[in-house]
């Protein structure tokens, strides 16, 4: 298994460096299975915990543009073009490559952000007055979603592990950033995007959406919406492809 770090290493890799980032409430081991894959022989994988998510909170306020500012210095210290995003972590992904000090120049958006519809989880934090109601109700719905399923049941560990704090004010941000903006144009404009998922986890708005945005994407039939726990090597031959065409 890869190193996790959320510095990233020092100096540039000698194979092409991904770099990847969960989404909500999770952390980098979601893509541990990739280390036993072909890509791992082709690229050097790095896993990368995000404040709050595996690596030790900010100080200050966890916010989508403060997690991509900690995402560009790992990429700068990797020497990293390419980032893999999870979910919500697209968002994070397109706002570190918009900056001018970020090499990242490929985002893998794995069934990342869209439409607002996509907001399923992370938004629900707006509806909830502090850290810990939010914690609370949201470990319950989980607690519902892996009775009788390894991956759900596998997520809500790892969120159970989050800073609680970080954890709702991510997701109030993702709340107010997909109210404001299509979260899939500001992806767009980010660089080189390729959509990685299987159409039935994705809300209608967000299927409609693809349709019509010329976003290049890439299925993966009966994947979860955590396909590196699930489909390791099915979403790693994926990604080989993204990145050779």
């Amino acid at each position: 298994m890869p190193d996790r770090d959320p510095a990233g290493p020092g100096g540039p890799p000698a194979r092409p460096a991904i770099l990847m980032i969960a989404g909500f409430g999770d952390n980098a081991s979601m893509f541990d299975g990739l280390a036993g894959t072909d890509l791992a022989g082709d690229y050097t994988l790095i896993p990368v915990d995000l404040p709050g998510f595996g690596a030790p909170p900010l100080p200050g306020e966890t916010t989508l543009d403060a997690l991509a500012s900690a995402l560009a210095g790992a990429a700068r210290r990797a020497g990293a073009g390419i980032v893999l995003a999870h979910s919500v972590a697209s968002i994070v992904a397109a706002l570190a490559a918009r900056r001018a000090d970020c090499p990242l120049h490929t985002i893998l958006s794995l069934e990342g952000n869209l439409t607002a519809d996509d907001a399923y989880f992370s938004g629900t934090a707006a509806d909830h007055a502090d850290p810990a109601t939010f914690r609370a109700a949201f470990l319950a719905r989980l607690d519902e979603m892996a009775a009788g399923s390894p991956v759900h049941a596998r997520y809500r560990d790892n969120v159970a592990t989050a800073d609680p704090v970080a954890l709702w004010q991510l997701g109030r941000d993702a709340r107010r950033y997909s109210e404001t903006c299509v979260p899939g144009d500001e992806l767009l404009r980010a660089g080189r995007v390729v959509y990685l998922y299987d159409p039935p986890n994705c809300p209608q708005s967000t299927l409609d959406w693809l349709e019509t945005s010329g976003m290049p994407r890439r299925r993966l039939p009966g994947a979860s919406h955590w396909p590196s726990v699930d489909r390791p090597a099915q979403l790693a031959a994926e990604i080989r492809r993204a990145l050779a065409g």
